[in-house]
């Protein structure tokens, strides 16, 4: 396997003589455990210093980046890294913070690729620098042609696929997904799943995702002037509770099913207000993500071989398995 060029020189010698020290423990089979008075631990001394930037598309105000964040940070208090998060919805603003990381001297950039186009370049300044970027959440089908060194996430396509199939085990006729979110390939491939493997009709309703009474109003719009819809598939936990809403606005007969998941869902699902959710498990995307980097470039190691993915879902979430995650939702790490 050909790894990627290591990361920019930059960094400082005591990184250098950290790893170092790590090397001479492994060779020589000495134990990094030990009692008081001992160094720090030799991993956490590797990664002290090493600064990592994760990059978002996540929206304010979108719980689901919460958990992203949540998991993100645990890695990084872990492996002793300095990390900064930042987020954007418009593609250019995503690019633009890429390439702030660029010109901070990162030693590791995770980025989502919602709109791919848009983070070719800035991918490519960060690799002209020696900076290792892995992806996470977004573009499973774009992260090796943008350059990446590993992903991290969810097969949309798969998982929309999983629930047109479970969409048929329930007798669904007429799906409405909503997007919020245009031009998304994550959320537009999720869609275009369920619409490959529901034996019934499959319409797309976009919608802006960043006002959600808006998102309410349409979608309760929609299912007044069409009464044989009988399911709303969403993509977002807050998004399907709108749905929910609207349900009871429009007096549909619409059940709701919904990609990912936060507390305030699995109380949802609980209820019955709610046939189902996918869990991407987006904490874990964030925890894998930031690790990774450590692991690269601490010990060189590349997450499925920097040829495959690795999947975090899709995991169906329903009323009879709901209460296994819920404890883990009440923590905030669901």
């Amino acid at each position: 396997m050909n790894l990627p060029p290591p990361p920019h020189t930059s960094v400082r010698r005591t990184r250098a003589a950290a790893l170092a020290s790590v090397l001479c423990l492994l060779v020589s089979g000495c134990s990094v455990l030990g009692g008081a008075g001992d160094e720090p631990d030799a991993a956490a001394a590797a990664g002290g210093g090493m600064k990592v930037t994760l990059v978002t598309h996540g929206g304010k105000g979108d719980a689901f980046w919460d958990l992203v964040r949540r998991g993100a940070e645990a890695a990084a208090a872990k492996d002793g890294i300095d990390l900064t998060y930042a987020s954007a919805a418009d593609p250019a603003a995503q690019a633009d913070l890429v390439r702030d990381a660029v010109r901070a001297e990162a030693d590791g950039i995770a980025v989502t690729l919602a709109k791919p186009a848009a983070m070719r370049g800035p991918v490519a300044q960060a690799k002209a620098a020696g900076i290792p970027v892995v992806g996470l959440n977004s573009g499973i089908d774009a992260w090796r042609p943008t350059g990446l060194l590993e992903y991290f996430g969810q097969d949309e396509s798969v998982a929309g696929r999983a629930v047109g199939d479970k969409l048929n085990g329930l007798k669904a006729e007429h799906a409405l997904c909503v997007v919020h979110e245009r031009g998304n390939v994550a959320l537009e491939a999720r869609c275009a799943g369920v619409r490959k493997t529901l034996r019934g009709d499959t319409d797309n309703l976009y919608v802006d995702g960043t006002d959600l009474d808006a998102v309410t109003a349409t979608i309760a719009s929609r299912l007044r002037q069409d009464s044989s819809i009988d399911e709303v598939v969403t993509n977002g936990a807050q998004i399907a509770l709108s749905a929910v809403k609207a349900v009871r606005q429009s007096g549909s007969r619409a059940e709701v099913a919904t990609f990912d998941l936060n507390k305030d869902l699995v109380k949802a699902v609980k209820d019955g207000e709610v046939q189902f959710a996918v869990d991407q498990q987006p904490y874990l995307q964030g925890y894998l993500a930031v690790d990774a980097l450590w692991l690269y470039r601490t010990n060189g190691n590349v997450s499925g071989g920097g040829t495959a993915p690795v999947l975090t879902g899709p995991a169906f979430v329903t009323r009879s398995n709901v209460a296994a995650v819920a404890r883990f939702a009440a923590a905030g790490t669901r």
